[in-house]
């Protein structure tokens, strides 16, 4: 963030990235969610796209408000685009994401803590938001299925997000991407 006149503010460069990663996430959501429900009749394919797109995008703004940001205009965009009203609650999922990335001040940092914290906060969002899916949207089903199955596979989708943003983020810092941007941290 940068300071004028005692103001802070997101500077353009993080609302340009909000920006292409609101488009990966309608991306994603309008292609991994259909097929993991082909391929498996599972949500796991979905849950690892919303947060690979969120953990990329909370690594590389290090912002408040660029992770709930992209979920919601990402799934404004996706409903409007024809995809499934159910994605409200993924962008809900990314809400609680940012707000749990306080954290770590909003930052995905190379090291047990940063990262360990991270993987909880992502875990969580993906529950939450399969508990939701299953409240909400899944008619005949009982709330006790939403907070055990559902949510149990939600998790799961989140954990393979995890496990594979993790090794991209790592690799990225290795390679000083940060420095791209012009960032020093």
């Amino acid at each position: 963030m940068n300071k004028m006149g005692g103001k802070t503010y997101i500077s353009t460069v993080d609302v340009a990235l909000t920006g292409i990663f609101s488009a990966l996430w309608i991306v994603v959501n309008l292609t991994l969610g259909p097929l993991s429900f082909s391929l498996l009749g599972l949500p796991i394919l979905h849950d690892f796209g919303v947060f690979f797109t969120l953990l990329l995008v909370a690594w590389v703004t290090g912002r408040f408000g660029t992770s709930l940001m992209a979920g919601i205009i990402g799934s404004i965009f996706a409903i409007l685009l024809g995809g499934p009203t159910l994605i409200v609650c993924f962008a809900a999922s990314a809400v609680v994401f940012d707000v749990l990335m306080f954290v770590n001040h909003h930052r995905i940092r190379v090291a047990r803590y940063s990262l360990a914290t991270t993987a909880i906060v992502t875990l969580v969002s993906a529950y939450f938001a399969g508990v939701l899916i299953g409240v909400f949207f899944t008619p005949g089903e009982t709330v006790s299925w939403a907070l055990t199955f559902w949510g149990g596979w939600h998790l799961v989708g989140g954990m393979m997000a995890v496990v594979i943003t993790f090794p991209v983020i790592i690799a990225l810092e290795k390679a000083n991407v940060r420095k791209i941007k012009g960032d020093t941290q």
